[in-house]
């Protein structure tokens, strides 16, 4: 089954939001968006949090105690909409004296919440042979973490539970957290990856249609640079097993053929499922698997994972590279797993869980040299304003995630990134690049420009690696940077060569490995259509320099500058009166967004109808009588432009009826046209639709999506459950939904598209 990555749940529309806030909220429920805020009344000089609950609330209540946890966090939007951030800073400032005084040892007495995953995680906390002093505070904690060195930091971190790590980096200043990160590291076995003073890059070669050519050369740009020295990952579009199968013999090919098969794994983001299975089908053709891991059950089920799945694929890895996770504060509760507690205890638990899953390989590999080969990414702004909006958050959030992964003996990484719609720019990330660094993390993305052609978001360029390495001195992997010497475009003394930033000229190096005998002159002009072909797909090459070798070529940044501002425009762009009007047999509802603006910054008022518009979709029901059992919804999504551009929106309607009655399927006439709609909006009109309806009723939510990649794409999700399972509310969500993504005449193209769109159906229907 093609399920739905971390990336595209987080991009398929969201909970969260701004939010005002009231004392002591309840548990977060799906598509439920909190209304208060945590107010205090002063503590006592020495007391903690339980004392303060016993004077207080007369006891303990768990509400409470989440609250006054997460009103300790500075300010962020998805704290708001989970109802635990504070009032004000003298509310945070009095959560913050609570939890300094509160001791170790009643923290972990109390569980935040309870839970499969939290029984693991108790498990995987080692006090006998570590021993920490559980009589000690957090603020006790915190000071010991400043003052002392690796040494001894590192032989208490296997004692520390999760929410402990979580509560104690709230008490630290960012200049605190940049002291912690800066003295702890986790190097990858024989590897300096992770390890002090060296700062490695995943490549993460993205193509809009899984193009294997866009992938290739994605790679060969990155060398040409210097960079990629961690790992080469590629987010693919479809996790189709025969199209994952090839992603990853193209990445793994480039590797052996240059010979780095034990120096750099590769990696294709699918399910880990899928990653299993092309193993299977194919053994030795994966390297290192990838999942995206969550902070509490349901969450966890949302990925369609569980902690025994995971615990058994981690007994599984006896090779030398075993697992690679992401993460990101905010996943949880944007897709209706907030279980009333703060995203960064949410986050510490998740890196608990790989913690845990790491001991698990390592018991595997007993009796052998090999070590475990496991780190994580923490995506730190990919999910947009509803989490956090501004430059500052995005700091504050990276440090607290490099922190906690390193408390918990992890090697961490960064995508240091936003989205279109949030208050961050391209000259922002530098910034935030800029305030982040001195932490030292393991790695951060690589791209050819800082936009993602397929993800359309903004992350870091090869160019941005080369100008951190000369403002703070970081270096390379050695066996990588051995070979980047190797194939000539860096020289003996580390210094760019006449092949720096020349893609060609990797590209003949790889082709006279693989036995080529033409001139290179031949080769290299052979070269130059192919990149003529990707560039014409809207992927960037890089080619050359600026001023500097680390300043993108002029022609590039004027072309990501474009885009950017394409984005910008798009994300605002709403559905005109007169292109619905051209759609035939449309029915136009409106979310109980009031306007773009709200629609932008509060995710979940585009995931219900209005009162009126539920009312004309039960007058749709009546009117079908059960007649119908495939219903088309449009909405604009965040890429409204993308809906209407022409020969998108028509050809795809047209091909995709064409192909429902071919295959037999009984698509209604009407075409239901939603405005500031989310992908969960469709969901809702299913419920209406086809609730107790006989066998598999299906939805296909077309939707504009990924503003930035240069496309202009649009989505088709896909929903087919049984009448039963429509009425239950709620019950219909992205973990039962297929999604065919990327379309856009330059790059899925619509036909095929609509084509791939009805086989998914039939693959879920039978």
């Amino acid at each position: 089954m093609m399920r739905i990555s971390r990336r595209q749940f987080t991009q398929a529309g969201s909970l969260g939001g701004v939010a005002a806030l009231g004392t002591f909220a309840q548990p977060l429920t799906a598509f439920e968006p909190q209304e208060k805020t945590v107010s205090l009344v002063n503590a006592q000089v020495g007391e903690g949090i339980f004392e303060y609950l016993n004077r207080v609330q007369l006891g303990f209540d768990e509400n409470a105690y989440r609250n006054i946890i997460g009103a300790a966090n500075p300010f962020k939007e998805g704290d708001a909409a989970l109802g635990v951030a504070a009032t004000n800073d003298a509310a945070r400032g009095i959560a913050r004296q609570l939890l300094s005084n509160t001791i170790l040892s009643d923290v972990d007495d109390h569980p935040i919440t309870q839970d499969r995953l939290s029984q693991l995680l108790k498990q995987t906390v080692v006090r006998g042979e570590h021993p920490t002093n559980q009589s000690q505070t957090l603020g006790q904690l915190k000071q010991f973490l400043l003052e002392h060195d690796e040494v001894s930091i590192k032989a208490v971190l296997p004692s520390l539970s999760s929410v402990v790590i979580g509560c104690v980096v709230k008490l630290m200043s960012n200049d605190e957290l940049v002291t912690v990160a800066s003295k702890i590291f986790h190097p990858m076995p024989n590897s300096n990856i992770g390890a002090k003073g060296y700062l490695g890059a995943r490549v993460q070669p993205n193509s809009p249609t899984d193009n294997h050519e866009d992938i290739r050369w994605q790679v060969f740009d990155a060398w040409a640079y210097g960079v990629g020295d961690v790992l080469l990952g590629t987010n693919p579009v479809s996790s189709d097993l025969d199209s994952v199968a090839g992603v990853e013999r193209t990445l793994q090919e480039i590797i052996e053929v240059f010979g780095l098969q034990t120096d750099l794994p590769h990696c294709v983001l699918s399910h880990i499922d899928v990653q299993a299975d092309v193993e299977q089908r194919q053994p030795g053709s994966t390297a290192l698997w990838f999942q995206s891991i969550a902070g509490n059950d349901g969450a966890n089920r949302t990925f369609d994972i569980s902690v025994e799945k995971m615990l058994a694929y981690a007994g599984q890895r006896k090779g030398q590279f075993d697992l690679y996770f992401e993460t990101g504060q905010g996943a949880d509760f944007t897709n209706g797993h907030g279980n009333g507690f703060d995203m960064v205890v949410h986050e510490s638990r998740k890196y608990g869980f790989a913690r845990a899953l790491k001991y698990e390989v390592a018991k595997a590999k007993s009796g052998t040299d090999l070590k475990p080969w496991v780190h994580l990414n923490d995506v730190a702004g990919f999910i947009g304003p509803e989490v956090f909006r501004t430059k500052e958050q995005l700091v504050r959030c990276c440090l607290e995630d490099i922190v906690m992964g390193k408390l918990h003996g992890l090697t961490i990484g960064l995508d240091v990134c936003s989205t279109l719609h949030m208050e961050v720019s391209l000259q922002d990330l530098d910034w935030c690049l800029d305030q982040i660094m001195p932490a030292n993390p393991a790695y951060l993305m690589a791209l050819p420009t800082k936009i993602d052609p397929m993800l359309g978001y903004l992350t870091t360029g090869y160019h941005d690696h080369l100008r951190i390495r000369q403002k703070f001195g970081y270096r390379v992997n050695d066996p990588m940077w051995e070979f980047f010497r190797m194939i000539k475009v860096i020289d003996e003394r580390g210094m760019p060569t006449a092949h720096f930033g020349d893609p060609t000229w990797v590209y003949f190096q790889y082709q006279q490995r693989k036995g080529d005998l033409r001139p290179e002159q031949a080769i290299r002009r052979e070269a130059k259509q192919q990149i003529a072909s990707v560039r014409s797909r809207g992927v960037f090459i890089t080619e050359g320099h600026g001023a500097s070798v680390s300043d993108l070529p002029k022609s590039t940044q004027r072309n990501v500058d474009r885009i950017y501002n394409d984005a910008k425009k798009s994300i605002w762009a709403q559905l005109t009166p007169g292109f619905i009007s051209e759609i035939p047999v449309s029915i136009t509802l409106n979310t109980k967004s009031e306007d773009r603006n709200d629609y932008i910054l509060h995710p979940s008022s585009g995931e219900k109808l209005r009162e009126q518009s539920a009312l004309r979709v039960q007058g749709l029901r009546i009117k079908h009588d059960g007649r119908f059992n495939v219903q088309i919804v449009i909405s604009d999504g965040l890429n409204a432009l993308s809906i209407m551009e022409k020969n998108h929106l028509q050809p795809f309607l047209k091909s995709l009826r064409e192909q429902l009655l071919r295959d037999q399927f009984k698509p209604a006439p009407d075409h239901i046209v939603v405005n500031s709609g989310r992908v969960r909006a469709g969901y809702h009109i299913g419920e209406i639709l086809f609730a107790q309806s006989k066998g598999p009723r299906a939805l296909l939510h077309v939707i504009g999506e990924r503003p930035g990649t240069g496309h202009r794409t649009f989505s088709v999700y896909i929903t087919a459950p049984d009448g039963q399972v429509w009425s239950s509310s709620g019950r219909v969500d992205h973990n039962i939904t297929k999604v065919v993504s990327g379309i856009a005449s330059t790059a899925l193209p619509p036909v095929r598209a609509a084509k791939e769109t009805v086989h998914l159906l039939r693959s879920l229907t039978g």
